[in-house]
């Protein structure tokens, strides 16, 4: 996870550039861990509220499978070369780990909004370093923070019997 030989961007340093690599790196990887984690759920979750969690998880991996997809190709346009195999994911994931088998739907709303706020955390603190060096990331990061922001909402605002 390194710059590329293909160093094409005029107004970044190769440092810098490479600290946005490392930044939106994180952020790849709890995109992607969450939409994985965010399938798990959605297999397994069960209840009276089974319907409305199963389509809003779905929703969930969509908008986490493209959010990914936009920070790996930021990175790219960096000549940053971005890290999805599975071993870094399972490396580096800062999300956390979900219980497996069936879950109740009201703890489906409880894992799925950690994950979340956990994913926020990073994205957050990534966006704040991106604003050092690059305001095209930052602005990124302020799109993918803003998403998971509403998810967020969405799902808690389901908090179940409570």
């Amino acid at each position: 996870m390194t710059i590329t030989t293909h160093d094409h961007h005029a107004t970044l340093r190769h440092e810098e550039r490479d600290a946005l690599g490392n930044l939106l790196q994180s952020v790849l990887v709890d995109l992607t861990d969450l939409g994985l984690a965010g399938k798990q759920l959605h297999w397994n979750v069960v209840g009276p509220h089974f319907r409305p969690l199963h389509l809003e998880l779905d929703e969930l991996v969509k908008s986490a499978r493209k959010l990914g997809d936009e920070v790996a190709e930021r990175a790219r346009a960096l000549a940053w070369a971005p890290d999805g195999r599975r071993d870094t994911i399972a490396a580096d994931a800062t999300l956390p780990r979900l219980p497996e088998g069936e879950l109740l739907d009201a703890d489906v709303v409880d894992h799925a909004t950690a994950l979340l706020v956990q994913a926020i955390a990073t994205t957050r603190t990534a966006m704040e370093r991106a604003a050092e060096y690059d305001p095209v990331t930052e602005d990124l990061l302020h799109e993918v923070a803003a998403a998971l922001e509403e998810h967020a909402w969405m799902l808690s605002s389901q908090a179940i019997g409570r």
